[in-house]
């Protein structure tokens, strides 16, 4: 079996004489300070009865966000993930993950059930 390249690029042939082929761009948003991102804290149910703690309104790059998923996740003691720009925390755990993000300096507000 032969192994696949990393290389991820469908670029086969042109026929336009002026191509010039040119790397994707990667879509990193510039991060704004804490104090100027709106957070809110949701509270969401999944099958099973199970609770899930959500944060939406970030605004900034990937890595800023991946640091502070982590962080919550180390903080709150449970597992979680980041998706879409959204920080997704298992169980409800909404209270302290405000009491967190105010100690950072973010705005942010609980919202939802």
């Amino acid at each position: 079996m032969s192994k696949k390249s990393n290389n991820n690029n469908s670029f086969v042939f042109s026929t336009n004489p002026n191509f010039s082929f040119e790397e994707e761009q990667t879509d990193e948003r510039a991060s704004i300070a804490n104090h100027e991102q709106n957070l809110k804290i949701h509270l969401d149910r999944l099958g099973g009865g199970k609770l899930l703690s959500r944060i939406v309104g970030f605004i900034g790059s990937e890595k800023d966000l991946e640091q502070l998923t982590k962080s919550l996740k180390q903080k709150c003691g449970v597992g979680g993930n980041y998706k879409e720009g959204e920080i997704l925390i298992q169980g409800n755990h909404r209270e302290k993950i405000f009491k967190i993000l105010s100690e950072l300096g973010y705005k942010c507000k609980m919202a939802g059930g």
